[in-house]
């Protein structure tokens, strides 16, 4: 095991910059999820750990060796694909044990190598299986096998889960995660995925069009999200957003809608605010603002409901059996210690 180091990291591609002056560090058996909307530069960062794309500037240290000019196969990393990228002639076995093979490892080693890892994902009874012969699931266990095998200091996960049904995927993160706490091997991870994210890191990075907009355990991302694009991408369903400003100790939407506030945030008078509350930070109230409802969704254990507050969407979760319909109006109140306020402009919270 090792830890990961990256500091100043850029990459460019002619004028363009795709990482711009990104520092994380990775600490020896950490389990680090790399998020972010599509396009923000988390699988090139990724590959650039692993050597698979050149550095523009900065430094990549693994177990506080610069690994710059290191060739890939001398990293002492193992990586997994979203494709799998299983060969289809060869067994179960024989695809987990083939980079013990280029090696010239012993072929008794290589078993024992196999069928440890084969114990530990469940893969023992489909060693002499082929590609062909396995399930969505078996093939992301054998590719995890695959990686288990080279006994690596640092495993990179490349959004392993994208094609994967959505039941699938609740059961193969909660293995993942499992994994990684009886081995544990330093893990970066990455995902577009926020629920991912949320369930499986020790420590969040989320990143934005090459750069890191916060960094931290993931509930204190959800708690205390450092700038209205992290809240908005952190939960879901999304968290709810209304422009306005303070008066008399309330925030007043643009529509007239008067929201209450637990303290008063550092702002000048009249200034342009974001109030930002979560859909599940929402209570029903028959002293609340009243809510025009547009569609009501039962999820079993809770129920969603989207509608407008003023000239604003709005949507709530809440744990009760909703009986208001398409049309009628609903009254109900923020939780005031869990709103946030933001920065018009800059959007950074206050």
């Amino acid at each position: 095991m090792a830890s990961v180091e990256i500091r100043g990291l850029r990459k460019s591609y002619g004028a363009t910059d795709v990482i711009k002056n990104v520092s994380i560090d990775v600490e020896d058996g950490q389990f680090v999820v790399l998020v972010g909307p599509s396009g923000c530069g988390k699988s090139t960062l990724l590959r650039m750990i692993a050597g698979l794309e050149s550095i523009s500037d900065g430094e990549v240290r693994i177990g506080g060796k610069v690994v710059n000019a290191v060739p890939p196969k001398e990293r002492d990393i193992a990586m997994v694909f979203q494709n799998y990228a299983l060969y289809p002639h060869m067994t179960v076995a024989e695809n987990m044990g083939f980079s013990l093979k280029l090696k010239k490892v012993p072929k008794a080693e290589i078993r024992a190598q196999v069928e440890r890892a084969a114990d530990i994902l469940g893969l023992a009874p489909l060693l002499e299986r082929r590609p062909k012969q396995l399930s969505g699931g078996q093939r992301q266990r054998v590719a995890m096998g695959r990686a288990i095998v080279r006994d690596p200091q640092v495993f990179l996960f490349d959004e392993p889960l994208s094609n994967l049904d959505a039941k699938l995927r609740v059961q193969m993160r909660t293995e993942i995660k499992a994994l990684h706490q009886r081995l544990g091997t330093t893990t970066v991870y990455v995902t577009h995925d926020q629920i991912e994210a949320l369930t499986m890191a020790d420590k969040i990075v989320l990143l934005n069009d090459g750069n890191v907009e916060q960094m931290g355990p993931p509930l204190e991302l959800y708690d205390r999200p450092a700038n209205r694009f992290v809240a908005s991408f952190i939960g879901s369903p999304a968290m709810n957003f209304f422009s306005g400003t303070i008066e008399d100790g309330k925030f007043r939407t643009r529509s007239g809608a008067l929201l209450p506030l637990a303290a008063m945030p550092d702002a000048a008078p009249g200034q342009p605010l974001t109030y930002g509350v979560r859909p599940e930070h929402f209570r029903l109230d028959p002293d609340g603002v009243p809510v025009d409802v547009a569609v009501i969704e039962p999820a079993g254990s809770e129920t969603q409901l989207f509608g407008k507050l003023g000239d604003d969407d709005v949507v709530g979760v809440f744990r009760e059996r909703l009986t208001a319909r398409p049309g009628e109006r609903i009254a109900m109140s923020p939780m005031p210690e869990a709103v946030h306020i933001f920065d018009g402009q800059t959007g950074k919270r206050l």
